[in-house]
């Protein structure tokens, strides 16, 4: 059953900002969509704070037009029919966009999103083919799609193996389900365009059990460089079994999902993962303005500095998504003259998305009518001495396959 825990960006943080006057203002409602205790929830609760708490710093400031945003969570539990539910029950609070969580939640709710022209964003979910704004036009990736991360981590293994992939080798490794399965036509595509060998190595839910695989990709295919999109508890082995085998850490680049501090937790701690390397579509660390701003604020009602914060990547993803979020609102009432903005007007905010960074945690995104990627910006960093450290900066990769594959919808 459905857990209708309902975390409106008054919660923690942002109960500092609403007074009784406050609250009787106009608000604008967002729908967010959480797994806190399902399969996914090592995701859900860094990234969900992260979240509420760029929100309430927002409302701290006034909110957007003089209208607090008020962002009422529900926690599906990654589960698609509680997803749907919950959809249903955001609508009905008058949300003005969705905030989808999951692969299988945003395949199924995109044809409702569309018949109530209501704008939902899907950012490291869903399918890739999303980012065509013309065949998915209430649908909004706002952040590198499997198809972009996977032509990223190509032009890292060929920029990392001397700028040439010809007659080379390169091991696919992931979680044997449809996304795990998306990016395999861009693969295929710049296997024959780069000229390298493809092999992939299929890894059965629950994703826990990669020896065999690890023991085929290491002793027999003998790769250059190995490329893995596993989720869960998944990455964390996939790191386990590659160094027991004597794989190079160093050869290997994980999609967004295997990229978390937990994922090298998990696998034994930061000297066991020395050299592994991560995309990521939002930037790690503290070392941001943005993120001060939250800390300060924190502060200043006397209040220490949330502990979700430390789990850098998937908390500033959080924050990433509220700004994106915040940024389609705000262009929505400056369209609109006001804050009396509808679900269609924040979809038309997102497509005047224009070089927004917020300081750099968020990639250069420019977001259209026809690209609701914003672009497929992706960086990559790699575990060095105890800690994430920035190997690459902001960088899209083969953009005109991409771009052909996506108005050929393969």
């Amino acid at each position: 059953m459905m857990n209708f825990k309902i975390l409106g960006a008054l919660a923690g943080a942002a109960a500092l900002a609403f007074s009784a006057s406050a609250l009787a203002q106009k608000e604008i409602v967002i729908g967010l969509q959480c797994d806190r205790t399902g399969p996914t929830q090592t995701v859900g609760v860094y990234l969900c704070p992260g979240y509420h708490d760029y929100i309430a710093l927002v409302n701290s400031k006034g909110g957007v037009g003089g209208a607090k945003i008020k962002a009422l969570e529900i926690d599906h539990e990654y589960k698609v029919p509680s997803a749907v539910e919950s959809y249903e029950r955001h609508k009905k609070e008058g949300a003005v966009l969705i905030g989808i969580y999951g692969t299988p939640q945003t395949l199924a709710l995109t044809q409702r999103l569309t018949e109530d022209k209501i704008a939902g964003t899907s950012p490291g979910f869903g399918a890739a083919a999303a980012a065509n704004g013309d065949k998915y036009p209430y649908i909004f990736p706002i952040a590198a799609t499997y198809w972009s991360q996977a032509a990223g981590a190509v032009q890292f293994a060929k920029d990392k193996l001397g700028g040439s992939l010809k007659g080379k080798k390169i091991a696919y490794l992931f979680f044997d389900n449809p996304a795990g399965k998306e990016p395999m036509p861009v693969f295929e595509a710049l296997a024959k365009e780069e000229g390298f060998e493809l092999r992939t190595f299929g890894v059965p839910s629950p994703g826990v059990e990669m020896g065999a695989q690890a023991l085929d990709i290491a002793q027999r295919f003998r790769p250059d460089f190995v490329i893995t999109h596993l989720f869960g508890r998944s990455p964390s082995v996939s790191i386990k079994e590659l160094k027991r085998v004597g794989y190079p850490l160093s050869k290997v680049v994980s999609f967004v999902w295997g990229a978390s501090e937990a994922d090298i937790i998990a696998a034994g701690g930061w000297a066991v993962a020395e050299g592994y390397n991560a995309i990521q579509f939002a930037g790690v660390g503290s070392n941001y303005p943005v993120l001060k701003e939250i800390s300060e604020m924190y502060k200043k009602q006397g209040k220490p500095v949330p502990k979700e914060m430390a789990s850098t990547v998937f908390y500033n993803r959080g924050v990433l998504i509220a700004a994106v979020h915040v940024e389609a609102i705000r262009n929505a009432v400056a369209a609109k003259g006001g804050t009396n903005i509808t679900p269609h007007d924040v979809k038309l905010g997102f497509e005047k998305i224009k070089g927004f960074s917020l300081g750099g945690l968020v990639p250069p995104l420019e977001i259209n009518n026809v690209d609701h990627e914003g672009g497929g910006w992706v960086q990559i960093f790699q575990a060095k001495g105890g800690k994430w450290v920035k190997a690459t900066e902001w960088f899209k990769a083969y953009p005109t396959l991409l771009k052909k594959m996506l108005a050929t919808g393969a």
